[in-house]
C-alpha cells in the first residue's frame, strides 16, 4: 500500500527561469556585487555574488516576485529585496549622470 501525502506536505517548489541575459551582464553584476563585500569585509553570506546576481537579474528583468525568487534558494523574500536595493545602488553608482533625471 502506498501512503498518499497532503498537499500540505513538506514538499519544496523549485521556481526556475530562463534569463535571455549574457554572461557578460551576470560577470558585471556579480562583480560588483564582489567588491562591495570585500570593501564592506563581510566573511561569510548565504550565496555567492553570481547567484546573488541572477536572482537579482531575475527579479529586475522578469519582475518575479521577491518570496518565489526567496524560496527556491533558501533565503527570506526580505533578504532578495535587500539584494535587489543593493544591487541597483552600484549600477546606480556607475551612471552618476542619471541620478539627476
Amino acid at each position: 500500500m502506498t501512503k498518499n501525502q497532503p498537499a500540505e506536505g513538506p514538499q519544496h517548489v523549485v521556481y526556475q527561469v530562463r534569463l535571455p541575459l549574457s554572461k557578460r551582464t551576470i560577470d558585471l553584476v556579480a562583480g560588483l556585487i564582489r567588491r562591495r563585500r570585500n570593501q564592506l569585509g563581510t566573511r561569510w553570506r548565504k550565496l555567492a555574488p553570481g547567484a546573488q546576481a541572477v536572482i537579482v537579474l531575475a527579479v529586475l528583468r522578469h519582475d518575479q516576485r521577491l518570496a518565489d525568487m526567496a524560496g527556491g534558494n533558501h533565503v527570506s523574500a526580505s533578504t532578495v529585496r535587500r539584494w535587489v536595493l543593493e544591487v541597483l545602488t552600484l549600477l546606480s553608482a556607475r551612471a552618476p549622470q542619471l541620478a539627476g533625471r
